[in-house]
């Protein structure tokens, strides 16, 4: 508790020989004047205009002049594109087109992102081929069902032999 107050209070040092109201007044004034300077820098810097990553509007992407190309894709599941790209740190746009009866997708990028994109979007790509390749798998419980009914349906002999054999 003690630090916070320590903390808030104001440190004023005024040398002087004669300590006047006018002297005094005079400290308080530049003091008022250094904070609303700074006031004011924080506020220029805040305002100050911040390019955005990552997902953007096509206009965002457009109006940062560094060319734009896009790539198509016809994948429902963009929300893993999307993981991945941002993974990249690619700064994309994606555009749906509802002309086509499965719906398009157009994501678009800066030209300088082509290598980062192209690198995203083979794993992209991968991910996808991987999950194809699980689905057509059969499960572990199909297979063991199947050999259940196997086992049960196999006719065992179960008469003892016994033969001398010389």
């Amino acid at each position: 508790m003690q630090e916070e107050v320590e903390n808030r209070t104001l440190t004023l040092v005024v040398s002087g020989t004669k300590f006047t109201g006018r002297l005094l007044k005079a400290a308080i004034t530049k003091y008022l004047a250094h904070r609303k300077e700074k006031k004011l820098q924080k506020q220029r810097s805040r305002d100050a205009p911040v390019k955005p990553q990552g997902k953007q509007t096509v206009k965002q992407l457009i109006g940062q002049n560094q060319g734009v190309s896009n790539i198509e894709i016809t994948d429902p599941s963009i929300k893993e594109f999307e993981k991945i790209a941002r993974k990249y740190g690619v700064d994309y746009a994606v555009k749906k087109d509802r002309s086509s009866s499965p719906p398009k997708y157009l994501i678009f990028f800066k030209g300088r992102d082509a290598d980062a994109l192209t690198s995203a979007f083979t794993e992209y790509t991968n991910k996808k081929v991987k999950k194809v390749e699980k689905s057509e798998r059969p499960s572990v419980l199909a297979k063991l069902s199947q050999f259940k009914e196997l086992v049960k349906n196999a006719v065992v002999d179960r008469t003892k032999r016994k033969e001398l054999e010389r």
